[in-house]
Protein backbone atom coordinates (compact mmCIF):
# COMPACT_ATOMS: atom_id res chain seq x y z
CA UNK A 1 0.00 0.00 0.00
CA UNK A 2 1.30 3.44 -0.88
CA UNK A 3 1.96 5.44 2.25
CA UNK A 4 0.97 9.09 2.67
CA UNK A 5 4.65 10.06 2.82
CA UNK A 6 5.31 8.34 -0.52
CA UNK A 7 2.25 10.04 -2.03
CA UNK A 8 3.45 13.44 -0.85
CA UNK A 9 6.93 12.86 -2.28
CA UNK A 10 5.55 11.83 -5.64
CA UNK A 11 2.90 14.54 -5.96
CA UNK A 12 4.60 17.62 -4.50
CA UNK A 13 6.00 19.93 -7.16
CA UNK A 14 8.97 22.24 -6.51
CA UNK A 15 8.25 25.91 -5.83
CA UNK A 16 11.67 27.61 -6.02
CA UNK A 17 12.46 30.81 -4.13
CA UNK A 18 15.68 32.51 -5.24
CA UNK A 19 17.13 35.32 -3.11
CA UNK A 20 19.50 37.80 -4.74
CA UNK A 21 21.21 39.39 -1.74
CA UNK A 22 23.39 42.48 -1.89
CA UNK A 23 26.38 41.69 0.34
CA UNK A 24 28.55 44.66 -0.67
CA UNK A 25 30.59 46.52 1.92
CA UNK A 26 27.88 49.10 2.57
CA UNK A 27 25.64 46.35 3.94
CA UNK A 28 28.03 45.93 6.88
CA UNK A 29 26.95 49.21 8.52
CA UNK A 30 23.89 50.17 10.56
CA UNK A 31 22.85 46.57 11.22
CA UNK A 32 21.71 45.90 7.65
CA UNK A 33 23.50 42.59 7.08
CA UNK A 34 22.57 41.34 10.55
CA UNK A 35 18.90 42.09 9.94
CA UNK A 36 19.07 40.41 6.52
CA UNK A 37 20.66 37.28 7.98
CA UNK A 38 18.01 36.95 10.68
CA UNK A 39 15.14 37.61 8.27
CA UNK A 40 16.47 35.00 5.83
CA UNK A 41 16.79 32.35 8.53
CA UNK A 42 13.28 33.08 9.80
CA UNK A 43 11.90 32.73 6.26
CA UNK A 44 13.64 29.40 5.68
CA UNK A 45 12.43 28.16 9.06
CA UNK A 46 8.84 28.99 8.17
CA UNK A 47 9.16 27.37 4.75
CA UNK A 48 10.59 24.22 6.34
CA UNK A 49 7.47 23.79 8.44
CA UNK A 50 5.02 24.09 5.56
CA UNK A 51 3.03 21.13 4.24
CA UNK A 52 4.52 19.44 1.18
CA UNK A 53 1.29 17.86 0.00
CA UNK A 54 1.02 20.10 -3.08
CA UNK A 55 4.25 22.16 -3.30
CA UNK A 56 7.75 21.66 -1.94
CA UNK A 57 9.32 25.02 -1.11
CA UNK A 58 12.93 25.24 -2.21
CA UNK A 59 15.43 28.03 -1.51
CA UNK A 60 18.56 29.27 -3.28
CA UNK A 61 20.67 32.24 -2.15
CA UNK A 62 22.86 34.17 -4.59
CA UNK A 63 25.06 36.88 -3.08
CA UNK A 64 26.70 39.80 -4.82
CA UNK A 65 29.44 41.52 -2.86
CA UNK A 66 32.80 41.79 -4.59
CA UNK A 67 31.74 38.82 -6.73
CA UNK A 68 28.49 37.04 -7.47
CA UNK A 69 28.31 33.61 -5.83
CA UNK A 70 25.86 30.85 -5.06
CA UNK A 71 25.79 30.99 -1.27
CA UNK A 72 23.14 28.27 -0.99
CA UNK A 73 22.36 25.95 -3.94
CA UNK A 74 18.68 25.31 -4.59
CA UNK A 75 17.63 23.09 -1.70
CA UNK A 76 14.32 21.93 -0.26
CA UNK A 77 13.66 24.18 2.76
CA UNK A 78 12.95 21.25 5.08
CA UNK A 79 16.42 19.85 4.30
CA UNK A 80 18.31 23.04 5.22
CA UNK A 81 19.71 22.36 8.68
CA UNK A 82 21.60 25.65 8.83
CA UNK A 83 22.80 28.41 6.56
CA UNK A 84 26.00 30.34 7.02
CA UNK A 85 25.63 34.06 7.68
CA UNK A 86 25.90 36.25 4.62
CA UNK A 87 29.15 38.27 4.56
CA UNK A 88 29.41 41.93 3.57
CA UNK A 89 32.38 43.22 1.55
CA UNK A 90 33.33 44.60 -1.87
CA UNK A 91 31.37 46.18 -4.69
CA UNK A 92 27.91 45.46 -6.08
CA UNK A 93 28.08 43.12 -9.13
CA UNK A 94 24.31 42.91 -9.50
CA UNK A 95 24.40 42.02 -13.19
CA UNK A 96 26.49 38.93 -12.50
CA UNK A 97 23.94 37.88 -9.87
CA UNK A 98 21.12 38.32 -12.38
CA UNK A 99 22.96 36.00 -14.78
CA UNK A 100 23.48 33.32 -12.12
CA UNK A 101 19.77 33.43 -11.24
CA UNK A 102 18.68 33.29 -14.89
CA UNK A 103 21.02 30.38 -15.59
CA UNK A 104 19.53 28.53 -12.61
CA UNK A 105 15.95 29.09 -13.73
CA UNK A 106 16.69 28.04 -17.31
CA UNK A 107 18.42 24.83 -16.15
CA UNK A 108 15.76 22.10 -16.34
CA UNK A 109 17.92 19.70 -14.37
CA UNK A 110 17.83 22.00 -11.36
CA UNK A 111 14.31 23.34 -11.90
CA UNK A 112 12.30 20.73 -13.82
CA UNK A 113 9.44 21.63 -16.12
CA UNK A 114 6.96 20.30 -13.56
CA UNK A 115 8.05 22.97 -11.05
CA UNK A 116 5.81 25.89 -10.19
CA UNK A 117 6.84 29.36 -11.33
CA UNK A 118 9.86 30.55 -9.30
CA UNK A 119 9.88 33.54 -6.98
CA UNK A 120 12.93 35.81 -7.26
CA UNK A 121 13.61 38.26 -4.42
CA UNK A 122 16.12 41.08 -4.97
CA UNK A 123 17.51 42.99 -1.97
CA UNK A 124 20.00 45.86 -2.41
CA UNK A 125 21.20 49.04 -0.72
CA UNK A 126 23.12 50.54 -3.64
CA UNK A 127 23.77 50.81 -7.36
CA UNK A 128 25.33 48.08 -9.55
CA UNK A 129 29.10 48.35 -10.02
CA UNK A 130 29.16 46.11 -13.10
CA UNK A 131 27.42 46.13 -16.47
CA UNK A 132 24.07 44.92 -15.18
CA UNK A 133 22.05 45.30 -18.42
CA UNK A 134 22.81 41.90 -20.07
CA UNK A 135 22.06 39.97 -16.89
CA UNK A 136 18.90 41.93 -16.24
CA UNK A 137 17.74 41.33 -19.81
CA UNK A 138 18.38 37.61 -19.35
CA UNK A 139 16.42 37.24 -16.11
CA UNK A 140 13.53 39.45 -17.22
CA UNK A 141 13.08 38.08 -20.73
CA UNK A 142 14.49 34.54 -20.74
CA UNK A 143 12.22 31.74 -21.95
CA UNK A 144 11.55 30.51 -18.42
CA UNK A 145 12.92 33.39 -16.33
CA UNK A 146 10.32 35.81 -17.69
CA UNK A 147 7.57 33.77 -16.02
CA UNK A 148 9.01 34.15 -12.52
CA UNK A 149 7.43 36.37 -9.88
CA UNK A 150 9.90 39.11 -8.93
CA UNK A 151 9.91 41.10 -5.68
CA UNK A 152 12.41 43.84 -4.79
CA UNK A 153 13.47 45.81 -1.71
CA UNK A 154 15.70 48.88 -1.62
CA UNK A 155 17.51 49.47 1.68
CA UNK A 156 18.34 53.01 2.72
CA UNK A 157 18.66 56.24 0.75
CA UNK A 158 21.37 55.03 -1.65
CA UNK A 159 19.39 52.13 -3.16
CA UNK A 160 18.77 52.26 -6.92
CA UNK A 161 14.99 52.40 -6.67
CA UNK A 162 14.52 52.95 -10.39
CA UNK A 163 16.36 49.74 -11.25
CA UNK A 164 14.61 47.81 -8.49
CA UNK A 165 11.27 49.11 -9.73
CA UNK A 166 12.04 47.91 -13.25
CA UNK A 167 13.02 44.50 -11.89
CA UNK A 168 9.92 43.90 -9.77
CA UNK A 169 6.72 42.73 -11.46
CA UNK A 170 4.31 42.85 -8.51
CA UNK A 171 1.94 45.57 -9.76
CA UNK A 172 0.59 46.32 -6.29
CA UNK A 173 4.05 46.59 -4.69
CA UNK A 174 6.62 47.43 -7.38
CA UNK A 175 9.45 48.03 -4.90
CA UNK A 176 9.55 48.11 -1.11
CA UNK A 177 11.63 50.81 0.59
CA UNK A 178 13.33 49.80 3.83
CA UNK A 179 14.25 52.71 6.08
CA UNK A 180 15.47 50.60 9.00
CA UNK A 181 16.32 47.04 9.95
CA UNK A 182 12.79 46.40 11.17
CA UNK A 183 11.53 47.11 7.64
CA UNK A 184 13.79 44.34 6.29
CA UNK A 185 12.05 41.92 8.62
CA UNK A 186 8.62 43.19 7.54
CA UNK A 187 9.50 42.71 3.87
CA UNK A 188 10.70 39.14 4.40
CA UNK A 189 7.59 38.34 6.41
CA UNK A 190 5.49 39.62 3.52
CA UNK A 191 7.44 37.48 1.03
CA UNK A 192 7.06 34.49 3.35
CA UNK A 193 3.31 34.96 3.59
CA UNK A 194 2.97 35.38 -0.18
CA UNK A 195 4.97 32.24 -0.96
CA UNK A 196 3.30 30.07 1.68
CA UNK A 197 -0.12 31.22 0.47
CA UNK A 198 0.85 30.06 -3.02
CA UNK A 199 2.10 26.71 -1.72
CA UNK A 200 -1.20 26.09 0.06
CA UNK A 201 -3.35 27.23 -2.86
CA UNK A 202 -5.09 24.97 -5.34
CA UNK A 203 -3.39 27.11 -8.02
CA UNK A 204 0.23 27.55 -6.85
CA UNK A 205 1.28 29.04 -10.19
CA UNK A 206 -0.86 32.09 -9.48
CA UNK A 207 1.13 34.90 -7.85
CA UNK A 208 0.03 36.30 -4.50
CA UNK A 209 0.76 40.05 -4.05
CA UNK A 210 2.80 41.20 -1.08
CA UNK A 211 0.82 42.24 1.95
CA UNK A 212 3.12 43.99 4.39
CA UNK A 213 2.47 43.17 8.05
CA UNK A 214 1.60 46.09 10.29
CA UNK A 215 3.31 46.82 13.59
CA UNK A 216 0.41 45.22 15.46
CA UNK A 217 0.98 41.85 13.77
CA UNK A 218 4.70 41.68 14.57
CA UNK A 219 5.78 39.76 17.65
CA UNK A 220 7.83 41.02 20.57
CA UNK A 221 10.84 39.23 19.05
CA UNK A 222 10.80 41.83 16.25
CA UNK A 223 11.36 44.75 18.61
CA UNK A 224 15.16 44.38 18.42
CA UNK A 225 15.05 45.79 14.88
CA UNK A 226 13.23 48.98 15.71
CA UNK A 227 16.19 51.19 16.66
CA UNK A 228 18.55 50.22 13.82
CA UNK A 229 18.13 53.08 11.34
CA UNK A 230 20.06 53.54 8.09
Amino acid sequence: MTTLKQFQSQSARPLPVILLADTSGSMSVDGKINALNKALKDMIGTFAGESRLRAELQVAVITFGGSADIHLPLTAAHKIEQIEDLPAAGGTPMGAAFKLAADLIEDQEQIPSRAYKPVVVLVSDGHPTDNFAPGMEQIMNGNRSAKATRFAMGIGSDADLALLGDFANDIEAPVFKAENARDIHRFFKAVTMSVTARSQSTTPNQSVPLSLPTASTLTSEDDEFEELDF
